[in-house]
């Protein structure tokens, strides 16, 4: 491969009305190498027609109808695939993301023309914490906890994966990147409303210390944080609600975390708020330049 390796991240939350929206003629135009794709949310024999162009398609869309799914789409088919449907004896599911296993929210694959291993990942969103539960500023009814409890044992088990992951890639000879939805925003300069955000789930502190330890020089690089230290977002999330996307007040929690080598190659980092005028999700498009080869 000749000239930059260009890398896009979305969320897609429904590649059917993404499709309505312009993703089509968005994925035919951008010029991207890769996509990865989460909320795909929906089964393989539903997709649209040409649903991901003419690109090659690595996709679990998990069995949970309607929900999750997530894809890594190639300019030539991977030279290897990886969900957590299908047991890897190298590198067992740790015991805490098991009952994710079929949930389609993780996929790697090993690029064919470049040393690299791109993952897309779809954390899940989780919720409040048992002591800040109020029902009278709840959406839905308390649960508890569970969501939050539940989220995270799956962060204390993806933390495990991806090292292993990481590490797998390293003695392939391969660099490697997650790129996804981790529906965490990291630090102040992540959320617009930071100080109303504090007691939101996304932005726990808990959650943004499991960041603090998962990105770090030697291991994985924020490289969008990297490229754009002191400006807020870029952001790349936005409730449909009120006018949050007019005046961009959104979040960052879509990222490409790459190992160090490949974030020194990154060249660019943008994010793709609209399409000819038009949102394709509450997500926009991350996209990276990296200049390896």
């Amino acid at each position: 491969m000749s000239g930059p390796l260009r890398i896009a991240a979305l969320n897609i939350n429904g590649i059917r009305a993404a499709h309505r929206r312009g993703f089509g003629d968005w994925l035919a135009t951008r010029g991207c190498d890769v996509v990865t794709l989460q909320e795909v949310r929906c089964p393989v024999d539903a997709l649209p027609e040409d649903a991901f162009g003419d690109y090659e398609v690595a996709y679990d869309a998990g069995e949970i109808p309607g929900r999750n799914g997530v894809a890594v789409l190639t300019r030539e088919p991977a030279a290897a695939v990886r969900t957590w449907a299908v047991p890897d004896p190298e590198r067992p599911l740790p015991r805490k993301l098991r009952r994710h296993a079929t949930e389609g929210r993780y996929i790697e694959v090993d690029l064919a023309d470049v040393p690299l291993t791109v993952a897309s990942l779809y954390l899940p969103k989780g919720g409040l914490p048992e002591h800040l539960q109020d029902p009278k500023r709840m959406r839905e009814a308390p649960d508890g906890g569970a969501k939050h409890l539940r989220k995270m044992a799956f962060m204390a088990g993806f933390a495990r994966h991806v090292t292993a992951a990481r590490r797998h890639a390293a003695a392939a000879g391969r660099e490697f990147l997650l790129t996804g939805d981790l529906n965490i925003a990291h630090q102040r300069l992540d959320v617009a409303a930071y100080k109303r955000s504090n007691q939101t789930e996304g932005f726990l502190p808990e959650e943004r210390a499991w960041l603090d330890a998962l990105i770090t020089p030697r291991t994985l690089v924020d490289v969008v944080r990297e490229l754009h230290p002191d400006v807020a977002g870029p952001y790349s999330w936005w409730s449909w609600l009120g006018r949050a996307y007019d005046e961009d007040r959104g979040w960052r929690i879509d990222y490409h975390l790459a190992t160090p080598r490949l974030a020194r190659t990154a060249r660019s980092a943008v994010v793709d708020r609209h399409h000819l005028g038009m949102r394709l999700s509450d997500h926009a498009p991350v996209v990276v330049d990296y200049d390896f080869s």
